[in-house]
């Protein structure tokens, strides 16, 4: 079958928006001077050296949010310089307009954003508006770092080394910071730097930056960043070898097996082969400090996403995951590592210059006879290249290649995948678009799949729209990716407004959200619809209200359990339709008990009945101790032989944070669908910058859909050495 798609005119409103005209700020008016100290610079909170009171200051901060028609009430100050090792950050936050005590969650490291009073500064070093840097800090001193991609999206995954204090009285807090330049990637020719400064004052429910940012976009948009000038370049990093070898000790138990007791030594090589681009190697890695998945209800027909929490791969991971879309990823790194061990990899990645950048990524798995599994080779390779202002255009190609196969018809099994991507990001930050292609290659499938994606989209202050179709070909296969769902054609076209009042009522600003959502097979019989309406009212002190209606249509395309029970099942091909009405409200995060409600009501497949209720509430007593719960119900009503079925989700997790390096986590959950309980106890001292160690344990029981029970302890010791 040949598939013909309304391509002409696809491309052609695709493509327009390249040609769409918009007027921006003249951010040449932002700019800073950098100069280089030769003053030791003391990292203590205080602004007592003579360096800081020479500076030059950015002031004058815009208000983002709840308007971003001005400048801000609450006054703040930023200034910088650098020596050879570090760049230096000092920034004053007064309480001129607004005083009271400030809000924070706790001490923890990439603290939730919207929950703290905080400092972020973001940092463009190529100046391409697109990749970058973020630092932050809460006001009792709690560390924020990440990566930045998109021009606006902020991997918190990532982690290096840097050091910083915080100050506060009622009249204002003070931030000191010290960026070693072997922590960050820049060119070392490039005088000109984007760079902007934002603050975050739940006090005031206010958010502020130096160069303006308009209000729907993060405070650290770098297509509204402002300029960092270099007196002269910044300082060469030279060699930079960072060796981080670890120690850990395992003992488990699974089911009624006898305790194991496992010793691991491995490590991690970082070598910056230039000031962008970064080699990493690793040996026996071992993951076990990463947190633990949170515990859902799945009540969906397809696989469900969980994102990278292993530390090897996440610098610059928007190089290799990113690629493609949600539910369409070629590439998924989880995949690699599972139920075996890794004996190794490499990964290059990094920037070559401001406009190209390069990935390349190589693991090796062992194989694991118990549970027939091969030992299989993963390889990476991307690149991309800056077009226009900020966009760009990228390829990527996957393979997965078994070894030692024991299947004697295809010793060597593979699956490959070769994309090619567009991304347009206007300059002005409002519109956006990608047009995507994608081919799949399997030893065992004669014919090769395909995909084809596009979207085009537009956001502003009052409006935003979406319009955007897919097509996943039935047999297209990505064995290193996430796919969840394959022959289809997916349109979809979402719009909506906001009204802002202009009066002295609690309510800020208030719309509609309309969407609808098609799947055909790809002969285009449609097999789902899902129609939404929502109504939104957001409020000056932050605290949030929607209202939705949605009516969906189902045509399965499988035998599906509606529960997930293992209960009976729904018969492939069988049509279901049904509508339901929720409303969701967040309270406002000043308050130290915070909470977030919603509800469901509505029909359900097989003309049952689904009522649905989900909370989390958190309390602080800051900054030592913050509790978490979630308490989630589902009641699901169908005929026999499921009947009348109902689950409950709990959740409860204490963090405590004894000071900025000595964390105690706790999580307990219980989710009745799978009958599974599990707790997670993870202590983590931050001995040295970026050097650690870990006593982690795991105590988990599930029925569903076997029974599993066990345990382990692990202790890990972990150390960051530059040479």
């Amino acid at each position: 079958m040949i598939l013909k798609f309304p391509s002409k005119s696809l491309i052609a409103v695709f493509f327009l928006t390249v040609q769409i005209a918009y007027t921006q700020i003249n951010f040449d008016d932002f700019q800073i001077q950098i100069k280089k100290t030769t003053e030791k610079i003391v990292i203590d909170g205080v602004l007592d050296e003579i360096t800081w009171k020479d500076a030059q200051v950015g002031k004058d901060f815009f208000m983002i949010t709840p308007i971003d028609t001005g400048k801000a009430n609450q006054f703040s100050e930023a200034r910088v310089t650098f020596d050879n090792e570090f760049l230096y950050l000092a920034i004053i936050f007064f309480n001129n307009n607004v005083k009271g005590d400030y809000v924070v969650e706790s001490l923890k490291r990439d603290f939730s954003f919207g929950k703290n009073d905080n400092f972020l500064v973001a940092l463009d070093p190529f100046d391409n508006q697109t990749t970058g840097f973020a630092f932050g800090l809460n006001a009792f001193g709690a560390q924020w770092d990440g990566t930045m991609y998109n021009g606006r999206n902020v991997d918190l995954n990532w982690d290096t080394k840097w050091y910083s204090e915080v100050r506060f009285d009622s009249d204002q807090w003070v931030c000191e910071i010290a960026i070693p330049f072997k922590s960050i990637r820049y060119e070392e020719n490039n005088t000109r730097w984007g760079i902007n400064f934002s603050r975050l004052d739940l006090k005031a429910s206010e958010k502020s930056s130096w160069a303006p940012v308009p209000r729907q976009f993060p405070s650290v948009s770098l297509a509204y960043a402002g300029a960092l000038i270099w007196d002269s370049p910044p300082p060469p990093q030279g060699s930079n070898i960072s060796l981080i070898p670890y120690l850990s000790n395992n003992t488990e138990q699974l089911n009624s097996n006898p305790e194991v007791n496992t010793l691991k030594i491995g490590g991690d090589l970082k070598y910056n082969i230039t000031s962008a681009l970064n080699l990493d190697a690793t040996i026996n890695p071992d993951f076990s400090q990463a947190e633990v998945d949170q515990q859902v209800t799945n009540l969906d027909r397809f696989e469900l996403f969980f994102p990278e929490r292993r530390q090897f791969f996440l610098e610059n991971a928007d190089l290799f995951s990113n690629f493609g879309y949600q539910t369409i990823r070629p590439f998924f790194s989880r995949r690699i590592g599972l139920n075996v061990p890794i004996i190794g990899g490499v990964r290059l990645s990094g920037n070559l210059d401001e406009n190209w950048r390069i990935g390349l990524m190589d693991i090796q798995t062992q194989k694991n006879q118990t549970l027939d599994l091969e030992s299989e080779n993963f390889g990476v390779f991307t690149i991309q290249r800056k077009v226009l202002d900020r966009s760009n255009i990228s390829m990527l190609f996957v393979n997965k290649q078994s070894l030692n196969s024991n299947n004697s018809s295809s010793p060597n099994n593979y699956n490959r995948n070769l994309g090619l991507e567009y991304n347009y990001f206007s300059e002005d930050n409002l519109w956006n678009s990608k047009i995507l292609f994608l081919k799949s290659f399997d030893a065992e499938k004669a014919t090769q799949g395909n995909v084809f994606a596009s979207h085009i989209g537009y956001q502003s202050t009052r409006w935003n729209w979406r319009i955007q179709q897919e097509y996943v070909s039935g047999n297209y296969d990505a064995e290193v990716g996430f796919v969840p769902r394959k022959n289809f054609i997916k349109l979809l076209a979402t719009g909506g407004h906001l009204f802002f009042t202009n009066s002295e009522t609690p309510l800020l600003s208030h719309g509609p959200q309309f969407g609808r959502t098609y799947f055909f097979d790809t002969d285009f019989d449609k097999k789902d619809q899902t129609d939404q309406f929502k109504y939104r009212f957001n409020f000056k002190n932050r605290s949030q209200l929607s209202i939705s209606w949605s009516k969906s249509f189902v045509e399965l395309l499988s035998d599906f359990d509606p529960i997930r029970t293992q209960i009976s099942t729904l018969k492939a091909g069988t049509q279901h339709q049904w509508s339901s009405i929720s409303a969701e409200y967040d309270s406002k995060p000043q308050n130290r008990l915070t909470y977030s409600l919603g509800i469901l009501s509505g029909g359900y497949y097989n003309s049952g009945k689904r009522t649905a209720f989900m909370s989390e509430l958190g309390y602080r007593f800051q900054p030592l101790l913050e509790l978490n719960t979630v308490a989630n119900y589902n009641r699901i009503e169908l005929a026999a032989p499921w009947k009348i079925n109902s689950f409950w989700l709990l959740g409860i997790k204490a963090n405590l944070t004894l000071t900025n390096k000595l964390f105690f986590s706790n999580l307990f959950q219980y989710n009745e669908q799978l009958n599974l309980w599990n707790f997670n106890s993870r202590f983590q001292w931050r001995y040295k910058p970026a050097s650690d160690i870990f006593l982690v344990f795991n105590s988990n029981q599930m029925q569903i859909p076997e029974v599993s029970t066990g345990w382990n302890l692990t202790l890990k010791i972990n150390y960051w050495l530059n040479i």
